[in-house]
């Protein structure tokens, strides 16, 4: 009798113990992405266990287009997404409780067609292609109208999906076209002119949003996510033609941008000014996109980048 109680006491332990070790395990991510420089550190981290070091399991779900991204993220098929300022008040505005946890640093820009010119003058009258409602077109207008041009000196074609147009840019059939990495590069590889960039204007609107929710459940995990981000960008910055390979292999950028593509220098995650916030939300008020009463520090949230 003595024996089987103790069996039974030992039996009772050990579930208990792996019961209490199933409570302490993180709950799973699940994170989208666009194919842009903002995404690599994510791409890194999971590549080389950076996540699983941490204790995690991440699953980075990659997209083509903002609006399959938004779509995905207000369905809830992703925790949280790379994202806009943009695209975060409108999400707000919607309905949906997002908060924008820091800043992301990618790189896009604006680049005429093979042969045309790399004034923004010269754009007058035509068309150019970008995503509607989104940091593209933040980047478009806030270009135009430091040029000393009218917004409606410029046809906006709204082409979503990124390849398609680059594709229609290379091809000349828009003058101009707003683009992220790596179709940035691309673009330039085939003849393309740069003609303005996110780096002179320091926007700043490229961001991480997470569902309220998501982060109000899940907070340890995604400032777990942030520690594994930051140590990859930080091999990144520390080597980076060490990653061109990755580039194309892993990350699936286009084989022309191998030896091309510029890295940025990615800090460490932080919250973006709200000055930027501000300026942002005053665009989209401008072009009539948002009429809520949305205060800039509401969208703001610090919980997973305390304390590290």
């Amino acid at each position: 009798m003595f024996r089987k109680n103790t069996n039974t006491l030992t039996l009772s332990l050990l579930m208990a113990a792996l019961s209490g070790c199933a409570k302490e395990a993180p709950l799973p991510l699940r994170f989208g992405l666009l194919p842009d420089s903002d995404s690599l550190p994510f791409m890194v981290a999971k590549a080389e266990g950076l996540f699983e070091a941490q204790g995690l399991s991440v699953e980075l779900v990659q997209f083509t287009s903002p609006v399959e991204r938004d779509a995905a993220f207000q369905a809830g098929a992703v925790d949280g997404v790379i994202s806009d300022l943009i695209a975060a008040a409108l999400a707000t505005q919607g309905g949906f409780d997002v908060r924008v946890t820091s800043v992301t640093d990618g790189r896009y820009g604006i680049v005429s067609a093979p042969g045309g010119s790399a004034e923004l003058n010269s754009l007058k009258g035509k068309a150019v292609g970008l995503s509607s409602n989104t940091i593209i077109q933040y980047l478009v207008d806030t270009a135009i109208e430091r040029a000393g041009m009218a917004r409606g000196d410029i046809e906006r074609m709204a082409v979503p999906k990124i390849p398609v147009r680059m594709e229609l840019l290379v091809g000349g059939q828009v003058a101009a076209a707003g683009l992220p990495e790596p179709f940035l590069t691309v673009a330039q590889q085939r003849g393309a002119a740069l003609i303005a960039s996110c780096e002179e204007y320091k926007l700043d609107a490229a961001i991480v949003l997470f569902d309220k929710k998501a982060l109000d459940a899940k907070a340890g995990a995604i400032t777990k996510l942030y520690k594994a981000y930051w140590q990859a960008a930080q091999k990144i910055n520390a080597n980076p033609d060490a990653y061109r390979d990755f580039l194309v292999h892993e990350a699936k950028f286009p084989a022309e941008t191998r030896d091309a593509f510029v890295f940025v220098s990615y800090r460490k995650p932080v919250l973006p000014a709200l000055q930027n916030v501000e300026a942002a939300l005053a665009w989209m008020r401008g072009n009539g996109l948002l009429t809520a009463d949305l205060e800039a520090k509401s969208l703001l949230d610090d919980r997973a980048l305390r304390g590290w």
